[in-house]
């Protein structure tokens, strides 16, 4: 995998950093700290499953980080695991053995990932409690399991979802609604078998709710149609989507369609979830690193989450505020958080979250010497881009002054992909086999 990090006197450093956030989120082996196998004995985080109670043992799963997770199953069950499927964003395969790794749409669903979800649909159909369906699961699920309700098409699908990711709202607020738009999501794959269900998860959502993460396709889910609905409303977006949707929402408010699976159900009784990695996994091994590498460390406890210019801006405030002492700033010292700002788009601009943010650090940056701010995704991709991020620096904004490109246009129109790849401040790794939300880091040396 490559790290190429932009050229400055930060950039080793930067990069250790990042490598090393990386590593620990690793999802091949975040699973085999929490998965064992000895003799017929599967151990999966505190709970013990003798195999020898179990006709067939399956895995199924989705996201971005489904691959590997799938990969290091395989390494621990061996001929113990009689198939699979899981899919993957287009670019993230790997190879494996006993479980077919399916390459489909992300963030907009695409018809690879329906016909996935299906084939799932119509493999764990007729199991029975003796069967172990292990559900192998990571952000980017929602998108790569779409599984329209009768009555709303693929593309209904397809402009909603391209209607929420501009709208601004948050990940949980877009899987209430998928939620209630799909047979998979909110609980609707444990529903659909009878199957004894163990589901590993890698946590891409603040908090590591299991019914956000991928939509919880085995969760129980305590939102309604009448929560989907009120997201829509919230974000003036009702009326833009198509007809049908509005209409099967409309249906399941007045009760007409069964809701998604909730707390309580005797279905969960034989389902059960382990998180293998999280953020906050990442955010201390990345703060580990720094203090390793000398640096008067802060890891910051609270998300960032919110729009990611005004994040920015906080962000730039909080991390100078914990390094200034009696007037000036101290130095060596790094600040670290995570989270998952969004980003309201208007326009037909190119970015992301994570390009927004730095470009928005780097006003607040401007004139402070040695200071350099990095935002990133952990998966590599920052909104619909081909890098993870970006690097800016106290300087960014006066070097965009020089070449005559104007940062503050570029948020305006929320199209800073173009003005940081002309100031060459990306970062780019290629898919990382990982999703554990973004790393925010501003070093001061």
């Amino acid at each position: 995998m490559p790290l190429l990090v932009p050229a400055s006197p930060a950039q080793p450093l930067i990069r250790k950093l990042i490598a090393a956030g990386l590593e620990v989120a690793d999802p091949y082996h975040r699973l085999l700290k929490a998965v064992s196998c000895k003799g017929r004995l599967l151990r999966i985080g505190r709970r013990t499953y003798d195999l020898r109670r179990f006709d067939r043992i399956v895995a199924v799963g989705a996201g971005k980080a489904s691959a590997r997770m799938a990969r290091a199953i395989e390494h621990i069950l061996g001929t113990t695991l009689e198939q699979g499927l899981v899919v993957v964003k287009h670019g993230s395969r790997v190879s494996t053995e006993r479980i077919t790794v399916v390459e489909a749409g992300h963030p907009i669903p695409d018809r690879a990932g329906r016909q996935a979800a299906e084939r799932i649909r119509t493999l764990v159909q007729d199991f029975t409690p003796r069967d172990l369906l292990i559900v192998l699961l990571s952000g980017g699920a929602s998108s790569l399991l779409p599984a329209p309700v009768p009555g709303v098409t693929l593309a209904a699908k397809q402009r909603t979802t391209r209607l929420l990711l501009r709208s601004g709202a948050t990940i949980d607020e877009m899987n209430v609604v998928r939620k209630h738009l799909s047979r998979l999501k909110g609980g609707g794959l444990a529903r659909s078998t009878r199957a004894t269900i163990a589901t590993l998860m890698l946590s891409d959502v603040i908090g590591d709710d299991i019914g956000t993460i991928g939509s919880g396709p085995t969760a129980p889910d305590p939102t309604t149609f009448a929560d989907a609905i009120t997201v829509l409303q919230r974000y003036k977006i009702w009326h833009n989507v198509p007809g049908a949707v509005r209409l099967h929402l409309l249906q399941g408010k007045r009760g007409a369609i069964p809701e998604t699976l909730k707390p309580g159900s005797r279905r969960l009784r034989s389902v059960h979830h382990t998180i293998i990695g999280t953020n906050s996994t990442m955010l201390d091994a990345v703060a580990h690193a720094a203090e390793r590498a000398g640096l008067h460390t802060h890891r910051l406890s609270a998300a960032i989450a919110g729009e990611a210019r005004t994040e920015a801006k906080r962000f730039v405030e909080r991390a100078l505020h914990l390094v200034r002492q009696a007037g000036t700033l101290r130095r060596p010292s790094c600040i670290v958080a995570g989270g998952e700002p969004t980003v309201t788009v208007t326009g037909r601009g190119k970015g992301g979250r994570a390009q927004e943010f730095a470009a928005a650090a780097a006003l607040h940056l401007a004139g402070i010497a040695h200071v350099w701010l990095v935002a990133m995704g952990t998966d590599g991709t920052d909104g619909p881009t081909d890098v993870a991020g970006a690097v800016v620096s106290g300087m960014t904004a006066a070097q965009a002054g020089k070449i005559g490109v104007s940062l503050r246009s570029a948020l305006k129109r929320h199209d800073t992909y173009p003005v940081l790849k002309t100031l060459r401040c990306h970062i780019r790794t290629g898919p990382t086999g990982t999703n554990v939300n973004d790393l925010y880091l501003l070093l001061l040396l």
